[in-house]
């Protein structure tokens, strides 16, 4: 996925205009449809602007989503999801049920 899809994505995400968004970053509706469709690319002004909207810009960049301070995780979760994600999937399976029993016997 590309950021002009990702931006387009958010735009709806937040149900903002081409004309609102655009407006928001300092541009006109145009030059927002250029951004949505690949051609030219958005300045730090314009996604300084997207992101007092709520635009997460972090994904609109990167492809990955940001955490908020009530989503981030420790070091020892992120170990732990490390582990996780080099498991096969039938072992992922496994460890879930276990995780699972163990979480209701709490």
């Amino acid at each position: 996925m590309t950021i002009s899809v990702r931006l387009k994505e958010e735009r709806s995400r937040l149900k903002l205009s081409q004309t609102d968004l655009g407006a928001a970053g300092g541009v006109g509706k145009t030059t927002q449809i250029n951004y949505e469709k690949g051609v030219g690319s958005p300045d730090a002004k314009y996604l300084a602007a997207a992101a007092s909207l709520g635009v997460d810009v972090l994904y609109v960049i990167t492809g990955e989503h940001r955490l908020t301070s009530s989503e981030s995780i420790t070091t020892e979760e992120a170990g732990l999801l490390e582990f996780y994600r080099a498991m096969a999937d039938s072992d992922r399976q496994s460890l879930m049920r276990m995780a699972y029993a163990l979480a209701k016997a709490v």
